[in-house]
């Protein structure tokens, strides 16, 4: 328990974060922020479901899965989650698009909402929200204004009992290898600093990534791992790989977008079962894939 939770919210926090995680806490998070930092580029095109063009194939997906909570900005919380107010919620908190290349200028994604916002959208519709995210890009010369930020938004998120989850990616001109590991532990540890129950990272490159991933792990220390579903991959090594993140690396967990969402409606669902019993279930990467393949 986090001490800045303060104890009229300890019961609503530890209930937020058990849920998400089944009990467990690990946790299988469906990101569906891409609507902002891909544009189009990741619902429409070749491979992908014709169901994904618009935003409601991400709400019923997350209706119908097993999932800890769906990841995604107020706006379209706000006008889908009444037709489904049961699924549980991760409010997304800044987000930028791609347009502006690293190359352009230094990435800078400022708060959109301020928490307290959220926290009136939940309590005057009932709806499930667990928690907030946010995206800081260390590296950028404008890292200082997103820190503070950040800081600021778990700060405020516990103070209404909400669980917090930080995207920490290294990004900007000084930046020579993103997904290096030594740099992707770094990243951990600056999310753990800023007192994120969660921060999620990009998985290292590299055959070893598994075993190089544990140093991201250890300085991560009290605060969850999770990592990136990252590219288009085909399922049998995504959830293998997985597999080898939570039992191999010590990541809690993973935060998967358009691996589940380009699928239709019946896969998504099936894939996301299988995704969510690999993480929080301890299966198999082979029983997952029979989750996958019978529904």
């Amino acid at each position: 328990m986090p001490l800045d939770v303060p104890p009229a919210e300890r019961r609503e926090f530890m209930d937020n974060y058990s849920s998400l995680t089944g009990g467990k806490g690990r946790l299988m998070l469906f990101a569906g922020d891409q609507k902002v930092e891909h544009l189009n580029d990741d619902f429409h095109g070749e491979g992908i479901s014709e169901e994904d063009g618009g935003p409601e194939h991400l709400f019923r997906i997350a209706d119908r899965a097993r999932i800890g909570a769906f990841a995604t900005q107020f706006g379209l919380v706000a006008r889908y989650a009444m037709d489904h107010p049961d699924v549980p919620y991760i409010v997304k908190l800044n987000s930028k698009t791609h347009l502006v290349r690293t190359e352009q200028a230094e990435p800078l994604s400022l708060q959109w909402m301020e928490v307290d916002q959220v926290a009136e959208l939940k309590a005057e519709n009932g709806l499930r929200i667990m928690g907030v995210g946010y995206t800081v890009y260390l590296g950028s010369e404008h890292e200082a204004v997103m820190l503070r930020e950040a800081a600021q938004l778990v700060r405020r998120a516990h103070r209404h009992g909400l669980v917090t989850i930080l995207w920490m990616y290294p990004r900007g001109k000084g930046v020579a290898d993103e997904k290096d590991p030594h740099l992707i532990a770094g990243a951990a540890g600056v999310g753990a600093a800023l007192g994120a129950d969660f921060v999620k990272v990009n998985y290292p490159r590299g055959e070893d990534a598994a075993e190089r991933l544990r140093e991201a792990v250890r300085a991560a220390g009290r605060t969850g791992l999770i990592c990136s579903g990252g590219e288009r991959m085909g399922v049998e090594a995504f959830l293998q790989r997985l597999h080898d993140q939570v039992h191999i690396s010590g990541a809690v967990g993973n935060a998967t977008g358009r691996n589940v969402h380009q699928k239709s409606l019946d896969e998504a669902v099936r894939f996301c079962n299988a995704v969510y019993a690999v993480t929080v279930d301890d299966a198999t990467a082979e029983e997952a894939m029979r989750i996958y393949r019978d529904g």
